[in-house]
């Protein structure tokens, strides 16, 4: 049973979780009712494109277990996802059919992965999103031979990676004239593609893709720069589109995300938003943004605990990234100046061997972003940097013999 203090949290990712975390904190997690489409409580997403597809037998990491949700007092809806919200009455109808009164809705619904529709219902063929798919990609490694990537950013490089760590022939096709061409810079980018080559990795850039060919169920092959690519298996990893569907249905303003304000708030004061599918304001760039990432569903999450528990305070994150792509531990904090940015410069700083460096972005000499490869200590202390608003010298910055902390006192 739900009442009219109740707090529903729709969906089951990162953001959902540390929601429910944080409100349990807060003391308010009998209020909490948390509706979710898969069967599953909320899990860790990240090890589904790694360590998941390697065991065969390993399950999702749940954030928690069970008996932590029922102990806070949170009520869970699995396997029974939304299907309607009545703003006016407060209410949100289940496929069930059951009706769930609230005081104030939680938006986390996250992200679907973007689909090619020549390609929906062959066998062959696999997205990565949840860990249903995970699941079967999994199967489909173990039997394939030659792996073909469709799309060159972090979960397509991440599955390339894991596949050839399996003894796998790999193609990673990218239409785009580089890797990452959204996320990362131009030169950690072709740092990036040298890596995966000399790991074994055909990974065509500027790829041009033509007709796909089918024998029956199955992707035969690929038209590729004009050349017949055979296909054991394709995963297609070609981005995510926000799931709104929800939000837009309720009348709720969207633009390429769930729109919301400093407090993740969306246009209706009493339905709040959180995660990889809200568009939200962002202080540093000084313009609304949609982030995918963990770090930004977790701290999206925080600032939705404090605007529901009264004590509101406005989203002010340095934003940072992370992937893992075999022997490549790419770390990010802050946004890269895109290509041509007026007044940006970059200083590469070494790390403790050669496959580990830190690339340091400024604009106008103010510290934007650092890229750090293999060098951990350096991506927190640039944290750190970037959170206090400190920009120190380039040249000295870039100087391994002068550790990053001292830029601190």
């Amino acid at each position: 049973m739900t009442s009219s203090q109740d707090i529903v949290i729709i969906g089951g990712g990162h953001a959902a979780a540390q929601l429910c975390a944080g409100l349990a904190e807060a003391g308010q997690g009998a209020r909490v009712h948390l509706v979710c489409e898969e069967d599953s409580m909320p899990y860790h997403r990240p090890p589904l494109s790694k360590t998941f597809l390697k065991s065969p037998d390993e399950p999702p990491q749940l954030h928690r277990p069970e008996a932590w949700y029922a102990e806070a007092g949170i009520t869970l809806h699995l396997g029974d996802p939304a299907s309607a919200i009545d703003r006016a009455a407060h209410t949100v109808t289940l496929r069930s059919g059951a009706v769930l009164g609230w005081e104030r809705l939680v938006l986390a619904t996250g992200t679907r992965a973007r689909r090619l529709p020549a390609l929906v219902g062959l066998s062959n063929v696999a997205l990565l999103r949840a860990a249903d798919e995970a699941a079967q990609l999994r199967s489909m490694l173990a039997a394939a031979q030659h792996v073909v990537v469709l799309g060159g950013g972090f979960i397509g490089l991440e599955v390339a990676a894991t596949a050839v760590a399996l003894g796998k022939r790999v193609t990673v096709l990218e239409a785009a004239p580089r890797l990452l061409s959204r996320a990362v810079s131009p030169e950690l980018s072709e740092h990036v593609l040298a890596v995966h080559r000399a790991a074994g990795i055909d990974i065509r850039v500027g790829a041009l893709i033509g007709k796909w060919h089918t024998e029956g169920q199955r992707l035969a092959s690929i038209d590729v720069d004009g050349e017949s690519l055979p296909v054991d298996l394709l995963m297609v990893g070609i981005g995510a589109v926000p799931e709104t569907a929800l939000a837009q249905a309720a009348g709720l303003e969207c633009a390429d995300g769930i729109v919301v304000d400093e407090y993740m708030q969306t246009s209706d004061e009493a339905v709040l938003a959180v995660g990889d599918c809200t568009r939200f304001p962002d202080r540093r760039a000084g313009q609304a943004m949609r982030l995918e990432s963990v770090q930004n569903a977790n701290d999206q999450a925080r600032t939705a605990v404090a605007t529901l528990t009264g004590a509101a305070r406005p989203h002010d994150s340095v934003p940072w990234f992370w992937s893992d792509q075999g022997g490549l531990r790419l770390q990010m904090a802050g946004l890269v100046p895109a290509p041509g940015t007026p007044g940006e410069h970059t200083v590469r700083r070494p790390g403790a061997n050669a496959a580990s460096f830190s690339l340091l972005h400024y604009v106008d000499g103010v510290l934007r972003c650092v890229e750090s490869v293999n060098a951990a200590l350096d991506h927190m202390m640039s944290r750190k940097l970037l959170e206090a608003g400190r920009s120190p010298d380039a040249a000295v910055a870039a100087d391994p013999a002068v550790p990053l902390k001292t830029h601190l006192a």
